[in-house]
């Protein structure tokens, strides 16, 4: 499980997380709500591991181990993926040499990237000249390929079309080890046979996602601080008739 205790955390000289208390167990995805600037990427930026997010107090704990100044790559070997809003261009980079190093050997890329209908950019550059829905799709397929225990999505909704929210809803849900049909309640026979372990962290604005990924928590990221945990769509609800700020004095 991920276990993050009184963090607090500065980029540059200025302090953008603090009391930050986050328990994610296996096989619970959890979705985090929040305005723009409120600190929900530099959370999941600073669980990945990136130095310019300094870790000035609090602890994170992952599978067991202390994480909170382990670099990037060793986060990444121990389980942990992250699937970005805007992921850099890289020339001179193959997506299909991109999915095979995320996989860290040998892997069926094209059987892969046929399950997100990504087979005919496999070898272009990784990102040049991709639609939103394209980033997307290529940022999952990445994802499939490494199969971490920990997946941080970063506004996976944003600058897609409805057509590619559903292929990406329901990729989403696979990779979570979550049936489409769980939102409404129903089990696939998979699901009857196996307990999932797969955890997730959903920064989300709309909440289509929700329609798609029967998420187990939600939490909302105000001022740098967690402020409520509460049913998804019901935080989703909240803000929606009465704003954030609103929505936090609310539940707190």
């Amino acid at each position: 499980m991920l276990v993050i205790e009184d963090l607090k955390v500065e980029l540059g000289d200025k302090v953008i997380l603090q009391h930050i208390d986050l328990e994610i167990k296996p096989g619970e995805t959890h979705v985090l709500f929040g305005p723009n600037g409120s600190g929900k990427t530099s959370l999941l930026m600073t669980i990945m591991g990136y130095p310019q997010y300094k870790v000035v107090e609090g602890s994170m704990i992952f599978k067991g181990k202390d994480i909170t100044f382990m670099p990037i790559n060793e986060r990444a070997r121990l389980g942990i993926g992250m699937s970005y809003q805007r992921p850099p261009t890289i020339h001179g980079l193959k997506t299909r040499q991109m999915v095979n190093i995320c996989a860290g050997g040998v892997v069926d890329v094209g059987g892969l990237a046929q399950r997100v209908n990504f087979a005919d950019f496999l070898d272009r550059d990784v990102n040049a000249g991709f639609s939103g829905g394209e980033i997307k799709r290529s940022e999952l397929l990445q994802l499939m390929a490494q199969n971490p225990d920990l997946m941080l999505f970063d506004e996976p909704e944003s600058g897609v079309d409805m057509e590619n929210i559903h292929l990406i809803g329901k990729t989403i849900a696979r990779l979570l080890e979550k049936d489409f049909n769980s939102v409404s309640g129903e089990k696939s026979k998979m699901q009857k046979k196996m307990e999932r372990t797969k955890m997730g962290l959903i920064i989300t604005h709309t909440g289509y996602i929700l329609d798609y990924v029967a998420a187990d928590k939600g939490q909302v990221l105000f001022d740098g601080r967690l402020s409520c945990i509460s049913n998804p769509r019901e935080i989703l609800s909240c803000i929606g008739k009465s704003g954030y700020e609103e929505c936090v004095r609310c539940m707190a």
